[in-house]
């Protein structure tokens, strides 16, 4: 009995949701691991686009400053905490659609259907990731009450993309 009683509830007495439990009192996923995205993604960009050159140094000097300076106040790990689990969510979603997709066997137009539900989940994931974070007001009614903003800027910036794309000639 004591066999089945470790295989349950993990190594010596701890189970898996106790290591999780201890890196987030530990900030593991408040601080560490949003520092390592943050860090990975601006020195890639910068290593890829070679906009400072190649110097590895000066791109890894820039990156941990910019991950660092994030972390500063609790922002950045306020949004990935709220935007990660709705991702999650929405990447289960989009599992179950492609598992229904592929019960049809219907192939035609697969690729149009795929970014409309892609598109359609990344705005619900958005937005109630954004409808959480506290400068909206920290409920989706602060989303609400910032939609009329939120729609001007959308016709401000649908407005000059339109005067781009009109614009004749170079």
């Amino acid at each position: 009995m004591a066999i089945v009683f470790y295989q349950y509830a993990g190594f010596y007495g701890y189970s898996i949701g106790d290591v999780l439990n201890t890196w987030a009192d530990m900030g593991i996923f408040a601080y560490a691991l949003p520092f390592l995205m943050i860090f990975a993604l601006v020195y890639g960009i910068l290593d890829r686009t070679g906009i400072l050159g190649n110097n590895r140094g000066v791109n890894s000097t820039i990156a941990l400053a910019f991950g660092l300076l994030a972390l500063q106040f609790d922002y950045v790990s306020g949004f990935y905490a709220s935007i990660f689990p709705y991702a999650g969510m929405g990447l289960a979603v989009l599992l179950i659609a492609m598992i229904f997709l592929g019960l049809t066997g219907d192939q035609g137009g697969v690729n149009k259907t795929w970014l409309g539900i892609g598109v359609v989940i990344g705005l619900i994931v958005l937005v109630s990731a954004v409808s959480d974070m506290f400068w909206l007001g920290g409920t989706a009614a602060g989303l609400v009450g910032a939609m009329p903003a939120l729609i001007a800027i959308g016709i401000i910036v649908g407005l000059m993309f339109w005067v781009m794309k009109s614009g004749g000639g170079n």
